[in-house]
């Protein structure tokens, strides 16, 4: 398996990272209490959902480079810097750090883009 491939699956994987730092819900009723979070633990909470919302859009772009123009060393490199932004990302989202986090996001969001359209050159 290429780099690439197992960036898949750490990127699936960093949503319950995330999801660690909640802190204050009820494990019999986990989302009956969403809206009772505060500070770091809704934060934490958001990081989990946008990484849970963007994945399918990076795992897809793996998947289609790799089915187009097969494994490259352009796709596993591009697959690691989706994973450091990613980090840097939840990090930031649980922190507080605006505007660094949406400077993550839409960085990781082109960074998925070129991985998809990589095939092409």
């Amino acid at each position: 398996m290429t780099i690439a491939i197992w960036c898949i699956f750490i990127a699936a994987t960093l949503p319950y990272v995330a999801f660690s730092f909640v802190k204050g819900l009820d494990p019999n009723q986990p989302r009956y209490h969403v809206g009772d979070l505060a500070g770091q633990s809704i934060r934490a909470y958001g990081a989990h959902l946008n990484g849970l919302e963007t994945f399918p859009w990076f795992a897809s772009a793996v998947i289609v480079a790799h089915m187009v123009g097969g494994p490259s060393r352009t796709a596993d490199v591009l697959a690691v810097v989706y994973i450091l932004l990613r980090v840097g990302h939840m990090a930031a989202y649980v922190g507080g750090r605006q505007p660094l986090r949406t400077t993550a996001f839409a960085l990781a969001q082109l960074v998925a883009l070129a991985i998809f359209v990589s095939p092409l050159f």
